[in-house]
C-alpha cells in the first residue's frame, strides 16, 4: 500500500524497496512549535506552490504557557494572512494535530500527508501515506510541493479475531512492540480479518503508536468504516489502495487479537519492554494521565467516564484528562463524560499536547511516577529526569487512578 502511494505521488507506476522517489505532498500540516523558532525566517518572503493544500495547527503549547509560544502564535497568524492560509486553527478552534486532522477529513485514502510532528503516522488509519518531517524540510515541502523518500521494505502485520472488553488499541501496539519489537527502516502494514472487528478509535491508536517502533510509514487498507467517517465530513472522492495479492513482504507478524489480555510497558523505552499488566509488581502512582494523540479521543472519555462513574480517585494520586481538540471537549461535556470524571477527583485540562511531551498541563516532578495513555514513556519524557512513566491503555489507567497503584482493570468488574 505504501509503495503505490509513493509512486503515484512521484509520477511513477511502480516502484519497490531501496528506490529513491520526489514525491508530490498531497497535504502539509505545520504546527505551533515551528512558528515559536528562531531558526526559521518566517517572515522572510517565502514562494509558496500550494497554499491550498497546508494546514497550520495550535497544539502543542496550546494555549500559550509562555511569552515565546505567545509570540509563536501570533506568527503563525501573520503567516496564515499573509499567504491566505484558511486551513488555520486558532485557540478556540484548536486540538492536537493528528485529531484535527482526522475530524477535518484531511487525511485521505491514497494520499501522501506530512506534518512537522513524529506521530503523524496516525494518518495511516486512513489508508494515507503519513509521516513526520523536520522543520526544515517542512519548509522546503512549503515552498516546492515536494520532498524525496528511500523507499522503505514493507512487514505485514495480519490481525486475526476480535478483542474482549478489557482490551483496547493500545494493548494491540503494546503487545506487538513487545513481542516483535522495532520496525527500523520499515513500513507497517495492518491486514487480515481482524482489522474490521477494530473500532476506528482503536485503529488511530495503533497507528499512531506506531512511531514509537520506529516504523517509516504505518497503514491501514480503507473500508467501509472509513468511507462512511470522511462521508460524514464532506469527503466522498478517494482513490484508496490495498495491496496485491502477490505483494512481497520484509517479513510477517501474526498477532491473534482474541488472545490478549492488558498490557503494559514499563519505564525507559517501550520495544521489548512489554508485559501483561497481571503479571506486574504493585507500583503506587503520583500520577494518571489520559490524553494525547493516541488517547485523547471522545471514546477515551468514554471509557473513562465509566469506569470511574460511582467511584473516587484515590488519595494521593492524581488524574489528568487531555481531550485530543475542542470538540472532543464540547462531544464530551454535552455527554456527560466531563462531569463523571471531574465528579471522581478528576482534573480536564485544555487540549494540548502539554503533558505528554512534558511542557504544561501536568508536567512530572522528580521521583514521580505516572501511568499514562499518552504516547511515549522514555527518561524525563514527561518531566522530571528522576520521575518514571508507565503506559498503558486508558482503561488501565481509568482504574489505576481509583487504586492509586497499577492495576489490570478487570480487578474492579
Amino acid at each position: 500500500m505504501t509503495e503505490k502511494i509513493l509512486a503515484r505521488t512521484a509520477g511513477r507506476e511502480a516502484t519497490a524497496p531501496g528506490d529513491i522517489l520526489v514525491c508530490s505532498v498531497d497535504r502539509a500540516v505545520v504546527l505551533d512549535m515551528q512558528f515559536s523558532s528562531t531558526a526559521i525566517p518566517w517572515r522572510e518572503p517565502l514562494k509558496m506552490t500550494h497554499p491550498d493544500r497546508l494546514a497550520v495547527i495550535l497544539d502543542h503549547g496550546a494555549p500559550a504557557p509562555s511569552t515565546r509560544d505567545a509570540n509563536g502564535h501570533h506568527m503563525a497568524r501573520e503567516f496564515c494572512a499573509r499567504y491566505g492560509i484558511t486551513d488555520f486553527f486558532d485557540i478556540g478552534n484548536h486540538g492536537i494535530c493528528h485529531q484535527v486532522i482526522a475530524e477535518r477529513g484531511l487525511a485521505r485514502p491514497g494520499e501522501l500527508l506530512l506534518c512537522s510532528d513524529s506521530h503523524t503516522c496516525a494518518g495511516g488509519a486512513f489508508n494515507a501515506a503519513a509521516r513526520g518531517v523536520g522543520s526544515l524540510e517542512m519548509i522546503q515541502i512549503i515552498c516546492t510541493g515536494t520532498t524525496w523518500f528511500v523507499v522503505a521494505p514493507s512487514v505485514r502485520v495480519e490481525l486475526s479475531g476480535t478483542l474482549n472488553d478489557a482490551c483496547e488499541g493500545k494493548d494491540v501496539f503494546l503487545a506487538l512492540a513487545g513481542r516483535y519489537g522495532s520496525a527500523d527502516n520499515r513500513n507497517l502494514e495492518f491486514v487480515g480479518a481482524g482489522v474490521s472487528t477494530l473500532s476506528l478509535h482503536d485503529r488511530r491508536t495503533i497507528a499512531t503508536q506506531c512511531a514509537e517502533v520506529n516504523a517509516e510509514f504505518s497503514i491501514f487498507a480503507s473500508d467501509p468504516v472509513i468511507d462512511d467517517y470522511l462521508a460524514a465530513r464532506g469527503v466522498d472522492e478517494t482513490a484508496p489502495v490495498k495491496p496485491d495479492a502477490n505483494a512481497t513482504y520484509d517479513e510477517t507478524w501474526t498477532l491473534e487479537l482474541d488472545s490478549f489480555e492488558p498490557q503494559v510497558a514499563t519505564p525507559g523505552k517501550i520495544v521489548g519492554n512489554v508485559s501483561p499488566v497481571s503479571q506486574q509488581a504493585e507500583v503506587k502512582l503520583d500520577q494518571c494521565f489520559i490524553g494525547s494523540c493516541a488517547n485523547g479521543h471522545l471514546e477515551d472519555f468514554e471509557i473513562a467516564a465509566s469506569v470511574l462513574e460511582g467511584k473516587t480517585v484515590a488519595a494521593g494520586t492524581r488524574l489528568i484528562v487531555t481531550p485530543a481538540s475542542q470538540r472532543v471537549y464540547l462531544e464530551a461535556v454535552r455527554a456527560g463524560y466531563v462531569a463523571s470524571i471531574m465528579e471522581a477527583g478528576g482534573v480536564v485540562t485544555s487540549s494540548t499536547c502539554g503533558a505528554c511531551f512534558g511542557y504544561h498541563m501536568g508536567v512530572l516532578g522528580d521521583g514521580e511516577v505516572c501511568l499514562t495513555a499518552s504516547t511515549r514513556n522514555f527518561k524525563g519524557r514527561m518531566g522530571s529526569p528522576d520521575s518514571e512513566v508507565y503506559m498503558a491503555s486508558t482503561r488501565t489507567v481509568a482504574t489505576s487512578a481509583v487504586t492509586g497503584r497499577l492495576t489490570d482493570p478487570r480487578a474492579l468488574r
